[in-house]
């Protein structure tokens, strides 16, 4: 899987959906709206399978998980954590991202509020999310499961599938069994995008190029 790893990292998020939306995947894999909220330095695109973490209202008759979900983080992933639409308070602390990132979390991605800003950039970690609050997890939400399938804006997610977090562009999930396509279709597709440039830095138009070099893609 390393190896695979290394070929997507030769791409940026745009490349990646866009051979998603070949194959069809529901939103070419974007998570949208989620961006991210810790400084980076050297624009590091972060791969790794996902670990899935569900919240749901704290009204939901569905139990909640007896152990914190942050105990439960496998290391060498990323942290997708899903919390219920138009909820004010946050599902993520300084203090539970730095038992996630202890336990070898690649980075964190929240599709929902953060809180302890300062905290969490001081951890070092990436932390994606689609915005803020001053308001613990517990003024609305609850955590109900670990390690199922989430969506996002969407896009469902499995644990395992690939995520790959380019901080310039955006984040986009790659399905398992869609890795080995994607891999095939990239460099087809960043090779057919370079020749309709040149084209249209030498005057061609664009429709002419997409035609000419797009259309048996």
């Amino acid at each position: 899987m390393a190896d695979r790893f290394e070929l997507l990292r030769g791409y940026t998020a745009c490349d990646i959906s866009d051979a998603l939306l070949k194959l069809k995947v529901p939103g070419a894999g974007f998570l949208a709206d989620i961006s991210l909220k810790t400084p980076y330095k050297d624009e590091k695109i972060i791969i790794a399978p996902a670990h899935t973490v569900l919240f749901a209202p704290k009204s939901s008759p569905t139990p909640p998980l007896p152990a914190h979900f942050a105990d439960l983080t496998p290391p060498h992933t990323i942290t997708i954590l899903s919390q219920p639409p138009n909820q004010r308070n946050a599902v993520l602390g300084g203090l539970v991202a730095a038992r996630i990132q202890k336990l070898g979390s690649l980075a964190i991605i929240v599709d929902g509020r953060i809180r302890d800003i300062s905290e969490l950039r001081n951890l070092g970690v990436d932390v994606w999310a689609k915005g803020t609050s001053t308001v613990g997890a517990g003024g609305e939400s609850k955590c109900v499961s670990v390690g199922e399938a989430i969506e996002v804006e969407g896009v469902t997610i499995h644990p395992g599938d690939i995520i790959f977090a380019d901080p310039v562009n955006g984040v986009v999930a790659i399905p398992q069994d869609k890795l080995d396509a994607v891999l095939e279709l990239l460099p087809k597709i960043t090779a057919a995008d370079d020749k309709v440039r040149v084209d249209v830095l030498n005057g061609s138009g664009l429709q002419d190029a997409f035609k000419k070099h797009r259309s048996s893609l």
